[in-house]
């Protein structure tokens, strides 16, 4: 529900004309004169504005931040049986999505400047939480799009035989590795449209499918369970699935209208992310009488050639090359734009906020997440995702210790979006998912939890280093962490108890 202070949102940006360091107290009260301008980008803010994100495109980005269709899911089935993977992903939704898309668009629209998550910390914990924020975060991003290219490499083999191995194969993700990254250059407004074109592609098979399943299916198959069943397998499914609501957070600064747009968006995405996977499983596991044990990665192509015959299995292994490539984008401009936040914020060097002259896209940052998610694509993932499973549970974890210390201690911040529920129901809310994450972080082995430590170790290192590099001027920064200046949104004063605003 969109509240009375949404018209403050959508004229509270930078270029407002109360929003200049010359009105300090106007940069204490509103929250949402945060840096949204690259402090490097040589006035590419002003071109900025041809590449801002509109409903549709945003819908679409966070579609492929979560899901990019039901690719993925089968896991689940082989977990539990039909019965646990459908009421997994029945429920699931509502005990963690729906928290983290409301979280989410209440900050991201009270503070709507790229970075998210990394400023909501900053302006809840100061300097140092928020760059072992922003550490975790873009460790968890660039390992999630790294997979991306390989997966779709894996993809193309099936038709192309050729391409399965040596050369051919390096060749392949080099090539969508460096043809994606050029997009992404080419600015969010395209890559947000490329979204909503490559997101009818990996889910118009599965309309189908469900369609075509319907007079085969019979309910009782719904009910059947895994003989043997892996619970740590099916949270762990679900969890990787339906997880990453608040990744398009990072780039709140560059939607146009934040104010109604994000709410809106992310309510849409919700429903069709959370859909995309549950009608094509009740109709995949109700009309193909197939034992859980079968359901592996890839099934869903077998299954729809049962149901409808070999062309719909080749189009839904069309589809999800469509999807790997979506989802690649996606993650790709989100970590991008988390770069581009932490260097507003002093987190790191302003190169990173630098933007490309004429286009008004963060070059520096984009060439950096696409070279990390090159570099791993090579590597192998089984353990590596464990580990970012986990930071990402931490990340969450001070995401929503945030929030509601916010709403306690800055409760007269403009909210355009406010969740609906006082200061008690908003804790109620975030208790489930905090248990939830707690749950799969204590069933996660040593190997993970040490693995996690040397990550939070490097992030320590990471902001000492800067802290290091900023007193011997090694390198440019926007600002001085935790100060105004001529570049900074916030200022010192936003974080002083006793300042207007703060109660």
């Amino acid at each position: 529900m969109i509240t009375q202070g949404i018209q403050a949102s959508d004229k509270g940006s930078p270029v407002h004309p109360n929003a200049s360091p010359a009105n300090p107290q106007n940069l204490a009260i509103d929250a949402t004169n945060l840096p949204t301008t690259a402090v490097a980008g040589g006035g590419a803010g002003q071109e900025r504005g041809r590449n801002k994100l509109t409903l549709f495109p945003l819908i679409f980005l966070i579609f492929f931040e979560v899901a990019g269709g039901p690719y993925g899911a089968e896991p689940a089935v082989q977990a539990g049986g039909p019965l646990f993977a459908l009421l997994g992903f029945l429920v699931f939704p509502f005990v963690w999505a729906v928290p983290e898309s409301l979280v989410t668009a209440e900050l991201s629209t009270a503070m709507p400047g790229n970075g998210g998550y990394v400023q909501w910390v900053d302006r809840a914990f100061g300097p140092f939480a928020a760059s072992l924020m922003g550490t975790w975060k873009y460790i968890c991003a660039a390992v999630g799009a790294a997979a991306f290219p390989a997966l779709c490499s894996d993809y193309l083999s099936r038709a192309v035989p050729a391409v399965s191995g040596g050369g051919a194969r390096v060749a392949t993700i080099v090539t969508f590795n460096v043809a994606l990254t050029l997009l992404s250059c080419t600015g969010l407004s395209v890559v947000g449209w490329t979204a909503v074109a490559l997101g009818l592609a990996a889910l118009s098979p599965f309309l189908l499918m469900v369609a075509i399943a319907l007079p085969k299916i019979r309910p009782r198959r719904w009910g059947t369970t895994a003989r043997v069943k892996d619970w740590k397998l099916l949270l762990n499914t679900l969890f990787w699935n339906l997880n990453g609501w608040d990744s398009v957070s990072t780039m709140a600064g560059e939607v146009e209208r934040p104010g109604r747009t994000f709410p809106a968006a992310l309510v849409s995405a919700v429903c069709i992310g959370s859909l995309g996977y549950l009608l094509p499983l009740m109709a995949a596991t109700g009309a193909v009488d197939a034992p859980p044990e079968a359901w592996g990665d890839g099934y869903f192509a077998d299954a729809a050639g049962v149901i409808a015959g070999k062309w719909l299995k080749y189009w839904i292994e069309a589809g999800a090359a469509a999807s790997s490539v979506g989802l690649y984008s996606a993650t790709l401009s989100s970590a991008a734009y988390l770069l581009v936040g932490m260097a507003d914020l002093g987190h790191l060097p302003s190169v990173f906020a630098a933007r490309a002259s004429g286009l008004g896209t963060p070059w520096a940052s984009i060439a950096a997440t696409g070279a990390v998610a090159l570099g791993m694509s090579f590597a192998s993932f089984d353990s590596i995702v464990a580990v970012t499973n986990f930071l990402y549970g931490l990340g969450m974890l001070l995401e929503l210790a945030a929030f509601l210390w916010l709403r306690a201690r800055r409760p007269g911040m403009p909210r355009p979006y406010r969740v609906p529920a006082g200061t008690a129901g908003a804790a109620a809310m975030c208790g489930v998912p905090a248990a939830f994450l707690a749950a799969v972080m204590a069933v996660a082995g040593w190997k993970v939890c040490a693995a996690s430590a040397g990550f939070t170790a490097a992030a320590v290192a990471v902001y000492y280093g800067m802290a290091f590099c900023r007193a011997r001027g090694c390198v440019e920064f926007g600002r001085a962490e935790g100060g105004g200046g001529e570049s900074g949104g916030t200022g010192c004063e936003s974080r002083k108890e006793g300042q207007p605003g703060d109660v």
